[in-house]
């Protein structure tokens, strides 16, 4: 359950009393000290700091819409920015930093129609700036002024805290830093926001100058910054240097700390629950980890762990078996495939392949699975290739909605079938809807006593096809199919034209069938995928094509593998057709 809010603390998220996490104690070594890793100055902790800090709420920080729209590839207009943080408020995030108004149109036309357009349940919105500039006033400071025009009820400041920073990029003193991050935080207060404090490349700043770096902390948080946030900016730290310098500064300081952590290194995720080991009750993530460079702290598998593996309730009760779907959601408004192998929310995260785990999951899920897949939105998958056994394939045919029972022959005939056919080329780890199909011919003939060479069930039967691509004159091609089949006892014969031979094909597959199964008329080809296998040399090598088909409520993948492209995707299309009609209801001809 979610905390109340109040004008302190709104939208924070109340850890369970039923089940508070252990606080990590390995900040010291069994002398009391740990040693400090290069580069570092780190004192013994206060642990009754620590054991303070982890009663508070947790906040739940999104910078997607700021620092994840940095990412190379992404460039988010103000309908994708208001689509994302209407997302992120449904997942139940407590903050969603919009972007910096004033630096840039979009950002400040964002801030006016989120006023408008938004209303939100769980989240506050969080306007993005810096301090005000060296020798002026909060008040008079053109920026200082965009940040309150915004509207936003909270605001973050990003304040340098390297001193290498403040005399070489800012071009001031240490002590007029000190008195910008004072000033301006103490002027928002005045005017009645709520005030996050960013401190830019702290732990590089603490490991050269670690007095300088915990007076910038002093300075925010006694000028009334709520949050004080310790950034990994240049993501170069390990999570033993996040823990030590963290605890050691909540010690020191008594502010309330926050961890931003980027991915340079791979441990932005680690990075960060590392710091809340130490204490730190605010961590700033962004949806898939989207962001500079390599990326950010990845937002979901950081909740996954504080909700699943720490015991903190972070999220409004609900929203974490919707983390996958709302991952996918806004990888498709940024317009990037999603990840496969993502933690938790991957398609892949709980795919299983090997023979000998799943014997193991036939028996019992967990023994493969750190977790239930349905906690967090997701699904276990089981993949068929030629390392599959026979648990394997029974549980794909659950999956499918197959009962094999207990019978062996049927279930060795599939394995044995599948090994013969990967050893062709072919692969049914991502084409569910061709093993299906192959699956359903298998239980047929063992309909018919198994008998080899027995008629596998489909719609239609195939006299012959061809495609031909012709080069004319003025430079165009012009690309014509033919197919020759039967169906429902009726010969027909079908000819298209399309941008391309596969295309082509389709096409007069379509033109063909359609007139006797009308519900071809939904299907579409969504994706197409080449791979050309390995072979004695290019020209004679074996062609893979998988291809993918929707009908508006769903979308299935299918296999095709010969030695051109082309005899690869009629194959490929023939199982797409026919899954499609078989998944429309459609009774097949005997």
């Amino acid at each position: 359950m979610t905390s109340q809010a109040t004008p302190e603390e709104p939208a924070d998220r109340a850890p369970s009393a039923a089940t508070e996490p252990q606080v990590a104690r390995d900040v010291r070594g069994g002398d009391g000290a740990r040693p400090a890793s290069a580069g570092t100055h780190v004192a013994v902790p206060d642990t009754a700091a620590v054991d303070a800090a982890v009663a508070r709420p947790l906040h739940i920080f999104d910078t997607t819409l700021r620092d994840g729209a940095q990412r190379e590839g992404i460039n988010l207009s103000v309908a994708d920015k208001l689509t994302i943080a209407r997302h992120l408020d449904d997942f139940g995030v407590g903050f969603i930093e919009g972007g910096w108004p004033g630096a840039n149109p979009r950002d400040t036309e964002f801030f006016a129609r989120a006023r408008e357009e938004i209303t939100f349940r769980n989240a506050q919105l969080v306007a993005f700036g810096a301090t005000r500039r060296a020798g002026g006033s909060a008040a008079d400071d053109l920026q200082v002024k965009a940040l309150l025009d915004s509207g936003a009820p909270v605001v973050t400041l990003v304040a340098k805290a390297h001193d290498r920073h403040v005399e070489l990029a800012l071009r001031t003193t240490l002590d007029e830093n000190l008195a910008m991050v004072r000033d301006t935080v103490a002027y928002l207060r005045d005017q009645g926001r709520r005030v996050f404090v960013d401190c830019e490349h702290f732990f590089d700043g603490y490991a050269a100058n670690p007095a300088y770096a915990k007076s910038v902390v002093r300075a925010a948080s006694e000028a009334g910054a709520d949050v004080v946030v310790l950034c990994d900016t240049n993501g170069g730290m390990l999570p033993a240097q996040i823990q030590a310098v963290t605890a050691t500064v909540l010690a020191d300081t008594g502010a309330r700390l926050g961890v931003h952590a980027q991915d340079d290194t791979g441990c932005a995720v680690a990075n960060t629950l590392a710091a809340v080991d130490a204490g730190a009750t605010h961590v700033q993530c962004t949806a898939n980890g989207y962001g500079e460079r390599v990326g950010n702290a990845n937002l979901f598998p950081v909740v996954a762990a504080l909700e699943l593996k720490y015991g903190r309730t972070v999220l409004p009760e609900g929203a974490l078996a919707e983390m996958t779907r709302i991952s996918h959601a806004i990888a498709e408004v940024v317009n990037l495939t999603p990840s496969t192998h993502q933690p938790y929310v991957g398609v892949s995260a709980f795919a299983h392949k090997a023979g000998l785990h799943a014997s193991a999951i036939k028996v019992d899920p967990d023994l493969y699975q750190h977790i239930d897949p349905e906690l967090v939105g997701n699904r276990i998958r089981m993949l068929v290739s030629d390392m599959a056994g026979r648990a394997s394939i029974e549980l794909k045919g659950k999956e499918l909605g197959i009962d094999l029972g207990e019978d062996r022959a049927l279930v060795g005939r599939v394995v044995e079938r599948v090994k013969e056919r990967e050893l062709a080329g072919y692969s049914y780890e991502a084409a569910d809807a061709s093993f299906e199909l192959l699956l359903r011919d298998e239980l047929r003939r063992g309909a018919h006593g198994g008998a080899e060479g027995e008629a596998p069930s489909r719609f239609f039967r195939v006299e012959s096809w061809r495609a031909i691509t012709e080069d004319r004159p003025d430079g165009t091609h012009a690309n014509e199919a033919t197919v020759k089949l039967w169906a429902k006892g009726e010969r027909i014969l079908a000819t298209a034209e399309g941008n391309g031979p596969v295309n082509a094909l389709d096409r007069a597959l379509r033109v063909a069938l359609e007139r006797i199964y009308p519900q071809l008329a939904k299907f579409e080809l969504r994706d197409y995928k080449v791979r050309i296998l390995e072979g004695r040399s290019g020209t004679e090598s074996t062609t893979r094509v998988l291809i993918s088909t929707g009908d508006g409520d769903g979308e299935w993948s299918t296999v095709g593998v010969a030695e051109n492209v082309i005899a690869a995707s009629w194959h490929a299309l023939e199982d797409a057709y026919t899954y499609g009609l078989l998944r429309a209801g459609v009774a097949p001809v005997e």
